[in-house]
């Protein structure tokens, strides 16, 4: 990896239902802004079907106070592992980063159900900070899903 390139891993527990977790961000990504409006205004399918590898989903979102988009095709589902991988391929990302990846997988450990987000990009340059900001906005978003299932 150049100096360019990183990997963010993010875990938090939740509450709620690991199968109920994975199967929103696989099938239904478009309801969460009934779960998180303060973050995610809208989520809409433009090529494809929900929960299908290839699919294109165009998301609007708030980040740091400001109003943002992103085109995203989902990369990669593993119904064992419970994850999806989402590929940005538009959007406000893109301005900062030559390519930005963001993967959810839920788990359960024990007891414990955990969310882990992986964000993996290449920036544009060494100007650019590594995004520790969207990694708190996935983590706020998870935590607004489970305060939405609690």
């Amino acid at each position: 990896m150049s100096s360019l390139s990183g990997k963010l891993v993010s875990s938090i527990e939740i509450n709620s239902c690991s199968d109920v977790f994975h199967d929103i961000f696989r099938h239904r990504p478009h309801q969460i802004s009934e779960m998180s409006p303060t973050k995610i205004k809208a989520c809409d399918l433009h090529e494809g079907d929900w929960g299908t590898v290839g699919s294109v989903i165009f998301w609007n979102y708030t980040h740091d106070g400001k109003e943002k988009v992103a085109k995203e095709i989902i990369e990669s589902i593993d119904e064992e592992k419970k994850s999806v991988k989402f590929k940005v391929v538009e959007g406000d990302l893109l301005e900062l980063y030559k390519s930005f990846s963001l993967t959810c997988h839920v788990d359960t450990d024990g007891e414990k159900n955990l969310v882990t987000w992986t964000l993996e990009y290449e920036k544009l340059n060494e100007s650019v900070e590594d995004p520790h900001t969207l990694m708190e906005f996935c983590l706020h978003v998870t935590k607004d899903i489970e305060a939405h299932h609690a």
